[in-house]
């Protein structure tokens, strides 16, 4: 029986170049504020971004773009001043990037640069669709904010953030 839908397959997107949806893609994050009381939750938008997927999918590689200046919650007080140089500076810095070095089927390992200082970071994927020349990647991570120079107010800021990805990819 065929209702009119995709046919959506889990498996592995075909080798090739894809590009990031920006549209079909977002990075949400959560965190929390005055010690850890209240939850904070917000968005950054990803820009661009590419993936070669390899015939062997362990040597695919990610290349990723997210615009810094997108980060948004529901207080536009607070997010005036996240953006501000006090923490994220995004007239400095108004793009970060993941660059991915290992897929070993679970979880993806590069490296994230934020404020121009590179760390180490992992995605875990917890769920991909293949949907014919797109797929659609699902991945959580954590990141710690004064690894990357974001320092200011200790204890009234959270110090990890989680991060839940939606990636959409387009063969090219």
């Amino acid at each position: 029986m065929t209702s009119g839908q995709p046919d959506l397959i889990a498996t592995s997107p075909r080798p090739g170049h894809y590009e990031i949806d920006p549209a079909g893609s977002t990075v949400a994050f959560r965190t929390t504020h005055l010690f850890g009381l209240l939850p904070v939750r917000g968005t950054f938008t990803v820009s661009r971004g590419t993936v070669e997927v390899a015939e062997s999918i362990t040597e695919s590689t990610v290349h990723a773009e997210i615009d810094m200046a997108s980060f948004r919650t529901l207080t536009p007080l607070r997010d005036t001043v996240v953006r501000s140089r006090l923490y994220l500076d995004t007239d400095r810095y108004p793009t970060s990037t993941f660059a991915s070095q290992r897929w070993d089927g679970e979880t993806l390992t590069g490296t994230l640069t934020v404020r121009d200082i590179a760390k180490p970071a992992t995605l875990v994927v917890g769920r991909s669709v293949v949907d014919g020349d797109s797929f659609t990647v699902h991945a959580t991570a954590s990141v710690d904010r004064t690894d990357f120079g974001v320092t200011a107010t200790p204890g009234m800021l959270g110090r990890f953030l989680s991060f839940f990805l939606t990636v959409r990819c387009v063969r090219k």
